[in-house]
């Protein structure tokens, strides 16, 4: 592409969205062009429509001039999968923020939801609560600014035992064809308007009246995942990115579409629950709870949530400031004060005597200096025990679960308490804040942290060796090894932060081997992005989506080049 085409494209882009939408200066674009753990990459611009109608000009823009288009919602994942990664795409790209476009419609009685592209899962979860239902997801991810779609994208899964991986066969979305020609495509179940612009101008506005809505369109989540993470004793993972029964259009598509808006169940609150803190240091005994949870309890948990000592000490400081936060302004000021976040390291960046990374070595200061943060009888059970889970029980399940584990204990090593209130936060929030507090300690100890190398694993649902022991070779290239996760699911993140000098895509190799070996599959629920492979049924996939090969390429290690030459 020409200096004239482009100079073109930039110009039809600003006027669709405006010049102060259309971003082009390296120093503006970088916070869309790079992940917050993994991937990086130039831009022709970025484009931050204010409508659909504005989003589906944009693409229409870039079909026409021949560039790669990256839809982004949030930029919050950790793989490196909405952003560019490299200089080496035979085609510019533009990347399409829908950051602007928030909108959440509540339909069915508050049994459904249809939610554009820029919603966030903490608004979600907040609108909801009017109608005493909750989302598919509400962990912390959710804190962070997090959107519903790039859940739904990514078949994501989130802590909630009961629902799943995010899924859905309603929804709106833009395809090209094999030819090169694009298509609108509204299998959203609800009567929009039969052009382009009528559907997305009707589709934002919300007009559209309860008897323009099938009922029976198509599922809104994924039903069977009740009766699958129950069969303990099969040979195969619960969940997974490169599982083709979750592959649906949109859902699993991780940018092979644009899509404009996604229609996803809802779930009744639980009128009560309760959390029980559960610690040993025989990884046998968790895995005996979990396997008779699921296999006859009559009530599934809300959550089990898995954290080891190492996670825990790493969390404690590294992630206090999170919690404190979270604690003190709630999960609603979350966007806005990582959002400065941003603006102060993009700030300091520019003055040389100020070090890499300030807002993180700063927050982690200051939060040395405040109070303890975690009850005494948490901090007490991290002496005691080095394997912890967080047990979540709702209604008629918290009698069930506190009945067998009083009975279950009273001969082994491990033990519990019921928590209460404060209890309960706290060891919520700090399971929550392990999962930013590798990158923290990267951030803040960058002369002697060569990078973090992230794995985000299913397991066999009947593997009872659950707890890695890694060979010395690999072992001694780690300064720390994080490991947590959702524990009934047997879906864990590992980070491991390594030493200066290590050759981490090496490493990574060797240990995903170690992986394939134990008959594991990953990605589990962050997708492939720039880290992983894509098995072959999500290369599949992602072709059936997009034969042209121009969203998105390049994700799960494929072709970045047009019709995957």
């Amino acid at each position: 592409m020409d200096t004239n085409n482009r100079s073109e494209l930039i110009q039809q882009l600003q006027n669709i969205v405006g010049q102060q939408h259309t971003l082009t200066d390296p120093a503006h674009t970088l916070p869309y062009r790079q992940g917050i753990r993994f991937g990086v990459g130039d831009a022709l611009a970025v484009v931050l429509p204010g409508s659909l109608v504005e989003q589906w000009q944009v693409l229409q823009a870039c079909v026409a001039a021949d560039v790669i288009v990256i839809t982004q919602s949030a930029n919050t994942g950790l793989t490196g999968g909405s952003t560019p990664d490299g200089n080496d795409y035979d085609r510019p790209i533009v990347i399409v923020s829908t950051r602007r476009l928030d909108g959440i419609k509540v339909i069915a009685n508050g049994e459904q939801v249809v939610c554009l592209p820029g919603s966030t899962l903490f608004r979600l979860e907040k609108e909801l609560k009017k109608y005493n239902r909750g989302p598919h997801s509400v962990i912390g991810s959710s804190c962070i600014g997090a959107s519903v779609m790039g859940g739904v994208c990514n078949n994501s899964g989130g802590a909630l035992i009961q629902r799943g991986p995010a899924y859905t066969q309603m929804a709106v979305f833009a395809q090209l064809d094999e030819h090169n020609q694009l298509h609108l495509v509204n299998h959203l179940g609800i009567e929009l308007g039969d052009t382009p612009e009528a559907i997305l101008n009707n589709l934002q506005n919300g007009q559209y009246t309860d008897k323009d809505i099938t009922r029976d369109a198509g599922l809104g989540h994924d039903h069977s995942y009740r009766d699958h993470v129950r069969e303990i004793d099969a040979d195969t993972p619960a969940r997974f990115n490169a599982d083709p029964a979750r592959h649906y259009e949109a859902s699993g598509s991780a940018g092979r579409l644009m899509v404009f808006a996604v229609r996803l169940d809802t779930f009744p609150l639980e009128k009560t629950s309760a959390v029980f803190y559960i610690g040993t240091n025989d990884t046998h005994e968790l895995d005996d709870i979990r396997r008779h949870i699921l296999s006859t309890f009559k009530n599934l948990p809300v959550s089990g949530e898995y954290m080891h000592r190492e996670a825990f000490d790493i969390a404690a400081v590294y992630g206090k400031d999170i919690f404190i936060a979270i604690q003190k302004f709630g999960t609603d000021a979350m966007p806005r004060l990582f959002a400065f976040k941003n603006f102060v390291d993009r700030t300091t960046a520019k003055i040389p005597f100020f070090p890499k990374n300030f807002s993180d070595r700063f927050a982690v200061f200051v939060s040395r200096l405040l109070p303890q943060h975690l009850p005494q009888s948490i901090r007490d059970y991290r002496d005691r025990y080095e394997h912890h889970l967080i047990l979540k029980m709702a209604d008629d399940g918290i009698a069930e679960a506190e009945a067998f584990l009083k009975d279950y204990f009273q001969q082994k090593q491990g033990n519990f308490f019921r928590c209460d209130e404060k209890e309960a936060e706290a060891a919520m929030l700090h399971r929550f804040a392990a999962a930013g507090a590798a990158t923290t300690y990267r951030n803040a100890h960058s002369d002697q942290v060569e990078n973090i190398v992230a794995l985000d694993v299913a397991l066999r649902r009947n593997d009872s060796e659950w707890f890695e022991h890694l060979p010395e070779s690999i072992n001694q290239h780690f300064i720390h090894k994080m490991y947590y996760g959702h524990f009934f699911c047997h879906v864990f993140h590992q980070d491991y932060i390594a030493k200066k000098g290590t050759n981490c895509s090496q490493v990574e190799d060797e240990m995903l081997a170690i992986l394939d070996q134990r008959g594991a599959q990953y990605p589990a629920e962050h997708n492939v992005g720039h880290l992983y492979h894509a098995k072959p049924a999500l290369t599949k996939f992602y072709r059936q989506l997009d034969p042209t090969n121009s969203f998105n390429p390049g994700i799960g290690k494929t072709s970045k080049k047009k019709y995957w030459a």
